[in-house]
């Protein structure tokens, strides 16, 4: 049997099946060959893309990052109110002022000078204790220590100075009345008031104040028409009222 030579093989095989194997294979290392090259420019334009876009990026980032600062802390330097939250200080508690209101004194060494009628209206009954004066309603004669100063009931009756009440009584024949020290040893009584006065022992009070009303309550003088019965004394000794009033 002939051996074949290689060549008549080689034609034999590409006159076959062999082409079509040939040519498959052409194909297909064509196709490898296009899919790579293609892969690759894909590669390439992602990697030039993303390095774009992080370039981009980076060097928006480092221009910002260059625009910002932090404020920095030194130590012992103040905090700032936004970094801080502020805490009010109790307001401390109000003081309540006290005012002590001082009652004035009347110098007892010292006797008042300016004095004013207790109530307006005529001397019924003058003041006399050197000689007597008929008394209608005892209906006897005897001395007058002060002056009946002539008022309707209800009159309103003013200390005559300033000074302290010493005393509200109820006499027996003189009925209610207060006595007003004015210092100096000087005192002034006002007699048949109404039964209630305005005013208690160691009230001071001013020349013109209110002490009283006008009443019917001296008994010793209840025969007369309404009226103050107005006396005063020096140092225990009765005195002419009329000779203070001005």
């Amino acid at each position: 049997m002939e051996k074949k030579s290689f060549s008549t093989k080689l034609e034999a095989f590409f006159a076959g099946k062999g082409f079509y194997i040939v040519l498959f294979l052409c194909a297909a290392v064509i196709g490898v060959s296009a899919w790579a090259m293609l892969a690759e420019n894909e590669v390439d334009n992602g990697d030039m893309s993303l390095s774009a876009a992080v370039g981009a990026d980076d060097s928006g980032a480092a221009q910002s990052v260059s625009k910002v600062t932090y404020p920095t802390v030194t130590e012992g330097a103040a905090v700032s109110d936004e970094a801080q939250t502020s805490v009010p200080e109790p307001e401390p508690p109000a003081i309540e002022e006290t005012i002590i209101e001082q009652t004035p004194v009347v110098d007892e060494d010292t006797a008042a000078t300016f004095f004013i009628w207790p109530v307006n209206g005529e001397i019924e009954n003058g003041y006399s204790v050197d000689a007597l004066v008929y008394n209608r309603t005892m209906a006897d004669w005897r001395t007058h220590d002060g002056i009946d100063i002539a008022a309707e009931l209800g009159t309103q009756v003013m200390s005559a100075a300033d000074g302290t009440v010493e005393s509200v009584t109820s006499d027996s024949l003189y009925g209610t009345t207060v006595v007003i020290s004015h210092g100096g040893g000087l005192r002034s009584s006002y007699a048949n008031l109404a039964e209630t006065p305005t005013v208690s022992v160691g009230d001071y009070v001013s020349a013109g104040q209110v002490i009283g009303s006008v009443g019917a309550t001296a008994l010793g003088e209840i025969g007369e028409a309404a009226h103050l019965h107005f006396a005063m004394s020096q140092d225990g000794e009765s005195v002419d009222p009329t000779s203070y009033m001005p």
